[in-house]
């Protein structure tokens, strides 16, 4: 009997990617997602497969459905869309974490939270290891997705202690490819779409504070494993590519490899920015045998072919 596996938030950049690697998996998958930031075309191909079953709903609203498994995904996660509706996105994170909390204890379900990177804030370890607290400003414009994500890892822990369920915490680095939102204000496809139409590249503050990108199917590859992991291997676990690169490295390369002559414009950093940030992922090489295969001129080239596809029919 194949993996019942519901994906939340699957219709979302990373969940699409998730969502297809399961159904070729063999799994069958219920993608759930309210089209906040998902896209409905992002999965609608996968409605092909009979193994594959997409619903709208909002995690916030307790979800009755039978699974084996469930990978939290639901959440905006780029300060433009999380900043929009800030109490609705502390919300997600944590009425989301506590309804499909209560659906593993029903179904006694493996569950897999998405957590991320920000709970370390700006971080004054680097690189980031697992059993680094975070420097997070709790009262800040980036605290309803930091803190809604700390919180989140809180109770999926307390989960685990109390209830004995299996979870899994994955705290995942910054993440690029095809599927990203055209307009969703993360360096990438800032980046790419900008140079692509002619348009200035946006720097906020020097350029010098650094990131890791990681390629989705590498961090997709990433959570299956996880999730595949023993029961014992609760996490949190780093996902992400170990290489930093200066965002003003990025834009050079960007501009390089789609052949734009864009200037580049600086502006102010905006306020909890972090200045660093790049994953210790020696947890995930020695538990789960994982680290990134594809490399940042690579990954560009695929992200940058979509975005001129996607520019092209717009």
């Amino acid at each position: 009997m194949s993996l019942r596996v519901l994906v939340t938030g699957g219709a979302g950049f990373i969940g699409s990617h998730l969502c297809k690697r399961l159904v070729e998996d063999g799994c069958d998958v219920l993608c759930v997602d309210n089209y906040f930031t998902g896209a409905k075309q992002n999965v609608v191909f996968l409605q092909a497969y009979d193994n594959f079953e997409l619903m709208r709903h909002d995690v916030t609203f307790p979800l009755y459905v039978e699974v084996d498994q469930i990978y939290n995904l639901a959440c905006p996660a780029s300060p433009l869309h999380y900043q929009f509706d800030p109490v609705q996105t502390t919300k997600t994170s944590v009425h989301g974490a506590i309804n499909m909390l209560g659906l593993a204890k029903r179904t006694r379900a493996k569950i897999l939270q998405a957590s991320t990177s920000e709970v370390y804030g700006d971080p004054e370890e680097h690189p980031q290891t697992e059993t680094y607290w975070g420097r997070v400003n709790p009262v800040g414009i980036r605290a309803c997705y930091d803190e809604g994500k700390r919180c989140a890892e809180t109770l999926f822990f307390d989960y685990q202690r109390q209830h004995g369920l299996a979870i899994k915490v994955a705290r995942i680095f910054n993440t690029y490819g095809p599927n990203m939102h055209r307009d969703d204000g993360r360096v990438v496809s800032n980046f790419i779409v900008q140079a692509l139409q002619g348009n200035p590249i946006t720097i906020y503050g020097s350029g010098e504070q650094t990131r890791s990108f990681c390629y989705v199917s590498d961090l997709v590859e990433g959570l299956i494993r996880l999730m595949a992991s023993p029961d014992a291997l609760h996490g949190p676990i780093n996902l992400g590519n170990p290489g930093e690169f200066q965002i003003i490295e990025l834009a050079q390369k960007v501009l390089a490899m789609t052949g734009s002559h864009s200037e580049l414009v600086y502006e102010s950093l905006p306020e909890d920015d972090p200045v660093q940030r790049q994953p210790d992922i020696t947890l995930a090489r020695t538990n789960l045998d994982w680290s990134p295969a594809v490399d940042l001129d690579e990954g560009l080239g695929e992200t940058i072919r979509y975005f001129e596809r996607a520019l092209s029919e717009a």
